[in-house]
Order: structure tokens, then C-alpha cells, then sequence
């Protein structure tokens, strides 16, 4: 029988994304001037807007730059997020759609297939949680997230003064669950900050692939959904 004991989960990406959804508030944003995109766009725009913030987070994370950095790092995100939509724009421009992203009324969401996903793996006798480079604690973020009850606990960059890619969050965290690290297992949708970084600190890394940008990865294993993921965490356990 397999020893696995704990599965931790990345937040963004793998267990929440925006609502409404991302392309719908950049699909908004880029009308105003006079850009059409679709979400196969800004899916493709994202995948590189987002390894461009963890490559940040892992040198110097975002929350530490002051505003004008920050305005620099997001213009320079949202043109990104641009070009996988295949529009080529000057860093001004970016910054003016990005503001028209910003004016709109968003929020953070569960995936649909969240909480019963949670469920189910805490119901096989798992610790389940969630380690997230977000600038709150984790009580917050539980609450806001409406995770409380649905997760054991959480583990935030804003507690441990750590972002993933870096050893030592991932460290907390298995520190919480007391598990080692060959007993556990984490999901998340970024290669540099969730997979390397779990794979350095000695976890079992899968890659969580809502949107297909990595259609042809294999170094790891690789699911879509909470329903993919269950039955290749069932597999395991049985192996």
C-alpha cells in the first residue's frame, strides 16, 4: 500500500480563479480599445503572464515591490496576457487595459468541483490542505474561501514570509500536517513555483492543468480537474 498521508493544493489556478471569469473581465477591458480576444487567447496569454509572476515570485515576490514596481510588473503582466491573445502592445497600452481589468468588480472563486473534490479525498482518512503565495493568513484565506471545514488547514507566504518556489513554505506546511515529505503529494499549476518547488522539498508533485497549457507534460503526473486528480490519488494509495 501506498504511504501517502497528506495532499496539499496550490490556491490560484488549481483549486480558484476569477468570477467572473478571466477572459470575460479581459475580454471587457480589451474592447475599450478596440481589441477582440478569445478565451483559447487569453488562456494561452495567461499561461505566460502567469510563469512571469512565478519566476517574480521566486527572485523577488510581487508583494515586496513598492507601487511603482508593481504598476511596472503587472503592465508588463497584462501585456503578456495580451500577446497570447495576439495582440502586440506597447507597455502603456498594457497598463490601460490592465487598469480597465482592475475597475471591474471581481473576486476569487472555488472551481465547481472544489469542495466535493476536498471532501472526498478527506473522507479516504487524508490531510488535505492548501499552501498558497498569498499575503493573508490563513484563517483569512480559509474563510474568504470559503475552504473552512473543507481543508484541515492552510499555509500562506503572508505567515511564513516564504513564496514557492522556496523550500521552507512547503516545509511549514508539512511541519502543520505532521507528515515527511515523501508522504504527501501536491497539486498545483505552475511548473517553477508548484512543481519544481515541491519536488525539491521531497513531495510527490502533480500537475494541475485546468487550461491546457501543457498539453504534452510528462515528467510528472498530470490531471485536469478534481475528478482526474481523486482517481490517480486513489491509484496511488492502492499501489
Amino acid at each position: 500500500m501506498s504511504d501517502i498521508r497528506a495532499v496539499f493544493f496550490d490556491l490560484y489556478g488549481t483549486l480558484a480563479g476569477f468570477d467572473p471569469p478571466r477572459e470575460v473581465l479581459q475580454a471587457r477591458a480589451a474592447a475599450i480599445f478596440g481589441f477582440e480576444v478569445t478565451k483559447q487567447g487569453i488562456d494561452a496569454g495567461y499561461h505566460m503572464a502567469d510563469e512571469f509572476l512565478t519566476g517574480q515570485n521566486a527572485t523577488r515576490p510581487v508583494r515586496t515591490l513598492n507601487a511603482n514596481e508593481q504598476w511596472a510588473f503587472f503592465s508588463r503582466f497584462e501585456q503578456l496576457i495580451l500577446q497570447g491573445a495576439g495582440h502586440e502592445v506597447d507597455l502603456s497600452t498594457a497598463a490601460k487595459v490592465w487598469r480597465e481589468v482592475q475597475k471591474q468588480e471581481h473576486r476569487f472563486a472555488l472551481f465547481p468541483d472544489v469542495i466535493d473534490g476536498l471532501d472526498q479525498l478527506r473522507s479516504r482518512g487524508l490531510i488535505v490542505a492548501a499552501i498558497s503565495n498569498i499575503n493573508q493568513s490563513a484563517q483569512k484565506l480559509c474563510e474568504e474561501m470559503n475552504l473552512t471545514g473543507h481543508v484541515d488547514f492552510a499555509t500562506t507566504s503572508g505567515e511564513t514570509g516564504y513564496e514557492k518556489p522556496d523550500p521552507r513554505i512547503f516545509e511549514a506546511a508539512l511541519r502543520k500536517a505532521r507528515v515527511i515529505a515523501s508522504e504527501a503529494v501536491f497539486i498545483g499549476d505552475q511548473l517553477e513555483s508548484d512543481i519544481y518547488g515541491a519536488e525539491n522539498a521531497g513531495m510527490r508533485p502533480i500537475l494541475m492543468d485546468r487550461f491546457d497549457g501543457y498539453p504534452n507534460y510528462v515528467k510528472h503526473p498530470r490531471v485536469t480537474d478534481m475528478e482526474s486528480t481523486i482517481a490517480l490519488i486513489a491509484e496511488m494509495m492502492a499501489e
